[in-house]
């Protein structure tokens, strides 16, 4: 039974507080992981919200505990609130309050902002105002202070772009030049996919589940278990992803399904259609964003891409020719045989009382509907359609599509380690501060530096930050994206593990780092590997720097004029 009930209200509005600060870091945040996989097409939105939900869920609950405790413990200096369990159940509510209100404004408009800076700065503007300047660990504070985390400002991009640059060159030379890119691709890939697993191992092993202790493992036990299950892993590849994707590139079955993935090795025997060698009919989507225009001078005529055609360089010559034996268009139905009747239509205002009776009994159901999924369903891509950035995307060589193909599930991969890595490392954000007040409710004694946050905090916070992606995220997904820099799979992948092993390394010695910035940092990496610096967005880059800023003066400023004046407010005596 909770002991300081006269304040069941400030526990009320942290509940709120809380559950609103993670859903907006699954908003504005968790589409940082997908945003590279959605904007090549290696995934849907619907997918990549699917996948996000189970990848956030379990980094959250098995390893965010720790740097829930960074966010809660490191940042404010507890002797400031004088052992006062009141004002300390204060102080984290205002907190939490002022950097939910900041992520949802920034979400509303398209803004991505740092949700860990979020935070951090409202507790810093808290300290300010309950203890003086004083109070808040400025310095590094043995990784824990502000000095730590506000180094990420340029940390974090820069170790994110060095790591994603070294992946992307190690792709582009070793596969996408060579001379036949696709037999490089098959046989690089299961190097790739034991090193994506190797560092998804790594975060699991050493920051282990409580319940597992797999962090107290010896090393060498430790080792065996990354080394056996990358190997695995890679082992899987060779048997069951090899032929799938040999049977949809070289042979262009485009009859094979995603089921057909488990027959593995009798896929090698398996026949495809025979006019799949003509390549009317594709079995490879279509990764590319610049196409050359077609002249639309008869609506029935159809084209295909050329893709046998690739230049020394494995860049795709793009040819377009008529396709051998295209059949009639037929005419376009007319547009009454389009539209659909309505069986129940509202006539007049909506408000009216027939009209209410109509829609709560026949239209409330599909109303419900259409604003629960909206956010796994939007076009992303249409969203970006009029960004005008052709000539950006032109300058950033397009490489063989079926060799981009084979990275597509690569990156699926990398996307669910950043996934995973985002859910281990700012879930903190919102659960930490929350983690505190529900301490100092429940117990009526201070929250302490070695108080622990409880399993069902984490999988309340997780299960609001998946909701917040996939209602919302597709807002920043569009901003992010395409809107940066050309994104293809073999782009996309090295961006997201560049972002996921920055990410990573900063959790595992419990160190928030912003994603933002890491994915960020990370495409402007494989950017600039690109050799033109135009075939970068500076100036949306800026646009994105200027969030980060304007989020520490914001919300600080807000967090500690707020607590300054609940303190310090007129009251009956």
């Amino acid at each position: 039974m909770p002991v300081l009930h006269q304040w069941d209200y400030l526990f009320a509005f942290g509940v709120l507080a809380a559950a609103l600060d993670s859903y907006n870091i699954g908003a504005n945040d968790v589409a940082n992981s997908f945003a590279t996989s959605v904007g090549s097409r290696s995934l849907t939105l619907l997918q990549a919200c699917l996948a996000a939900a189970v990848m956030e869920f379990l980094g959250g609950v098995l390893v965010g505990a720790r740097v829930s405790g960074t966010v809660k413990n490191g940042i404010i200096s507890l002797a400031a609130f004088q052992n006062n369990a009141g004002v300390q159940l204060l102080g984290f509510t205002v907190a939490l309050c002022c950097s939910a209100s900041w992520l949802m404004i920034a979400t509303r408009y398209s803004w991505p902002v740092s949700t860990t800076y979020s935070i951090v700065s409202a507790l810093a503007g808290v300290g300010v105002a309950v203890g003086g300047a004083d109070s808040v660990n400025w310095g590094w504070n043995d990784g824990k202070g502000l000095a730590t985390i506000f180094a990420g400002f340029l940390i974090a991009p820069g170790i994110s772009a060095g790591f994603a640059a070294v992946v992307y060159m190690l792709t582009k030379y070793g596969v996408l030049l060579r001379k036949n890119p696709l037999r490089a691709g098959f046989i690089a890939a299961p190097i790739f996919f034991f090193g994506v697993s190797a560092i998804l191992t790594m975060v699991i092993v050493y920051k282990g589940s409580p319940t597992l202790h797999l962090d107290e493992k010896p090393p060498n036990q430790m080792a065996a278990i990354i080394l056996g299950a990358s190997s695995v892993v890679s082992l899987l590849s060779v048997l069951f992803w090899l032929p799938y994707v040999y049977c949809k590139t070289v042979r262009n079955d485009y009859t094979l399904r995603f089921y057909h993935f488990f027959l593995g090795p009798m896929l090698w025997y398996r026949q495809p259609p025979a006019d799949a060698a003509d390549g009317v009919v594709s079995a490879v989507p279509d990764y590319r964003h610049v196409k050359e225009e077609i002249p639309q001078t008869d609506s029935s005529q159809q084209f295909h891409v050329d893709e046998e055609k690739v230049s020394e360089t494995g860049s795709q010559d793009f040819k377009r020719m008529p396709a051998p034996d295209a059949p009639a268009v037929p005419p376009a139905p007319q547009p009454a045989a389009l539209a659909a009747v309505d069986a129940h239509p509202i006539v007049g205002e909506w408000y009216l009382p027939k009209n209410l009776w109509t829609i709560l009994r026949y239209k409330s159901g599909s109303y419900l509907w259409k604003a629960l999924t909206h956010g796994m369903l939007v076009d992303v891509h249409a969203l970006q359609a009029n960004d005008n950035l052709d000539d950006m995307h032109r300058r950033a060589v397009q490489y063989d599509n079926k060799t981009e193909h084979l990275y597509s599930f690569i990156q699926v991969m990398t996307a669910c380690t950043a996934s995973f890595a985002h859910g281990a490392n700012d879930l903190g954000n919102a659960v930490g501060p929350f983690s505190a007040i529900f301490e100092i409710w429940h117990t009526g004694v201070p929250a302490g530096r070695n108080s622990t946050t409880p399993v069902w905090i984490l999988v309340a916070g997780a299960s609001f930050l998946v909701l917040g992606l996939a209602t919302y995220g597709y807002k920043i997904m569009a901003t992010l994206g395409n809107r940066l820099t050309l994104h293809s799979p073999s782009r996309g992948y090295s961006m997201e593990l560049g972002s996921a092993i920055t990410v990573l390394l900063a959790s595992q010695y419990a160190i928030p780092v912003s994603t933002t910035m890491c994915i960020t940092g990370g495409t402007l990496g494989v950017a600039l590997c690109n050799g033109d610096i135009k075939s970068f967005n500076w100036k949306h880059l800026g646009w994105i720097v200027l969030g980060w800023v304007l989020t520490v003066p914001v919300v600080g400023v807000a967090a500690g004029c707020t607590m300054g004046i609940i303190l310090n407010a007129p009251h009956f005596v």
